[in-house]
């Protein structure tokens, strides 16, 4: 429930703060004295998009601050949501801010606390609900009516739960359409498919393949040289002419023979008999090589032709090695292979979304059964609302009819209304006049209060196009609204709804010497009797329009 709703630097408005109290409350004002200001200024802290020219002219930045007491929710969603967004819960004071600079920045907070602009609208729409004159158009839209008939069905889980079935088969109707899709791709390129599998297969490419043929090649490109080095090499170590390993092996040897006589000769000579088997290891090894090391035409022109395959796939294929060629095989493997099994996979897949189509449907039919429930009900409260409003022979009907399975369920939703007995029933939009579907908002919105105990609802001239006995009985609709333990607050052009409020306000616009400013007042008895009286009579206030106003306070 709203508290304290504070601005500063906002339009016209350079400071005000105003306390709100529970009950039914009215606002009122000449046209352009600046109601719609307090307005636009409460639609801010619901995550309302700002504008740089909301800021007062002069001014750094505007700030809307309002203190809400959550006591009033007999619920713990409100304090989930607050454990969830990881804010400071306190049921006795929330603080919401938001703050816009003239650079055009906007920053929002709840409990001080940096939030995103669609946490502060969630947070919002769960503390106010304001009703504007361009929420009228809301009757000619199936998903309010259908919300409307939910609210007052409480399947909310029911709702979850069929949700949550319905996106599971939207899922399985988007990959039957990619698997269709991806099949019709496949079977357009099937003969491609396969040449290219037929032309890799056939290479038996193998992953290490490329580096060994490349080394080879390599490595008969200079086999003249290397054979030239591992002649000599071979000849340093074990030549016939005092060869490195012979040599070494001799000093060894007789190093052996003084070791008696100078012991320290012992471990030189076995270092150097270590040596000799690394030496003379080595020298196999190189006499080895040098017959492996032969240039063999043929062979060259075998690895020659094999590489040259080898990059003419790669090039053909844009990639650079072996492994990512059979990579590319593998895929178009797959490809085929979902071409053979195309049809057993698309079978099965078809029979799972049939399944899962079958399942939305019981489900949609369980809210199809409670929405029926609800829509008598809602056809019994909505008449019952409408004939004190001046509507004494009216027929409203809840029309459900099966559609297509949506989000929402497969039910069609319209509410179809007559101002009299003798026309047929039409869709509310079209039949009703603005002043019906005023009354109409009026009495969807008295139900739903009912239903989900919103705590605070402000009407924004709900009385358009109404007067007289209807404006006293609309009045009282929201007089009882808000004794059920509810703040309710209208912005009101109507005397007779104006002194049904327990507190009533006034917003005005003065000439200063800083400009044009916009006031708000909560005004005393007295003052409501000259503030009613001139919406009685005009400017010119007489004697019988303060008595009348009067009158009107105490009745």
């Amino acid at each position: 429930m709203l508290k304290i709703l504070d601005i500063r630097n906002f339009t016209l408005i350079g400071h005000l703060t105003m306390q709100f109290y529970p009950g039914f409350s009215v606002i009122t004002g000449e046209t352009g004295a600046g109601k719609s200001i307090i307005i636009g200024a409460i639609g801010l802290l619901l995550g309302n998009r700002a504008d740089v020219r909301q800021v007062k002219r002069g001014c750094d930045k505007c700030v809307i601050e309002a203190t809400f007491d959550l006591s009033v929710y007999h619920s713990d969603v409100l304090k989930d949501f607050f454990m969830d967004n990881d804010l400071d819960y306190d049921p006795q004071e929330c603080l919401l801010r938001r703050e816009i600079n003239a650079s055009g920045k906007s920053r929002a907070f709840v409990n001080d606390t940096p939030v995103t602009l669609a946490t502060m609208r969630e947070l919002g729409e769960q503390l106010i609900d304001v009703h504007s004159q361009h929420q009228n158009l809301l009757l000619s839209k199936e998903d309010f009516q259908l919300n409307v008939v939910d609210i007052m069905a409480r399947d909310k889980v029911q709702v979850a739960d069929y949700k949550a079935s319905y996106d599971e088969y939207r899922a399985a109707i988007r990959q039957l359409d990619e698997l269709r899709e991806q099949i019709s791709r496949n079977r357009d390129n099937e003969d491609f498919l396969r040449f290219q599998q037929k032309e890799l297969s056939e290479a038996q490419l193998l992953p290490d393949e490329q580096e060994e043929l490349e080394q080879k090649a390599e490595t008969m490109s200079h086999a003249e040289d290397i054979k030239r080095v591992l002649h000599e090499t071979d000849a340093c170590l074990s030549g016939d002419e005092g060869g490195v390993v012979s040599q070494t092996r001799q000093v060894a040897s007789q190093l052996h023979g003084i070791e008696d006589v100078f012991p320290e000769a012992r471990s030189l000579a076995e270092r150097l008999d270590n040596c000799f088997i690394e030496m003379k290891d080595i020298s196999q090894d190189v006499a080895a090589r040098m017959d492996d090391v032969e240039f063999d035409p043929a062979l060259m022109d075998e690895v020659t032709s094999r590489l040259d395959t080898i990059y003419s796939l790669q090039q053909k294929y844009h990639v650079s090695n072996n492994s990512q060629l059979l990579e590319k095989l593998a895929d178009i493997d797959a490809l085929l292979s979902n071409i053979d099994n195309g049809d057993e996979e698309l079978h099965a897949l078809e029979e799972r979304v049939e399944a899962l189509r079958e399942v939305c449907l019981k489900k949609a039919d369980v809210l199809t059964s409670l929405r029926r429930k609800a829509a008598a009900l809602v056809e019994d409260d909505i008449s019952k609302l409408l004939v004190p409003l001046g509507i004494p022979k009216v027929r409203f009907k809840v029309d459900i009819s099966a559609g297509e399975l949506s989000a929402t369920g497969i039910d069609k939703v319209v509410f179809l209304f007559s101002a009299n007995s003798s026309t047929e029933m039409s869709p509310v939009s079209q039949v009703a006049s603005g002043g019906e579907i005023a009354r109409v908002m009026l009495s969807l919105k008295a139900m739903i209060s009912k239903a989900i105990g919103l705590p605070t609802i402000i009407f924004d001239e709900i009385d358009t196009g109404v007067s007289g006995r209807v404006a006293e009985q609309m009045a009282h609709i929201m007089r009882d609204m808000g004794d059920a333990h509810r703040q309710v607050i209208c912005i009101t052009h109507l005397p007779q709804i104006a002194a049904a409020g327990t507190n009533h306000y006034k917003v005005a616009k003065a000439e200063t010497a800083e400009g044009t400013v916009s006031t708000m007042t909560h005004l005393t008895h007295e003052q409501r009797v000259a503030e009613i009286a001139q919406m009685l009579s005009g400017s010119d206030v007489s004697q019988a329009a303060i008595d009348n106003a009067r009158s009107l306070l105490e009745a």
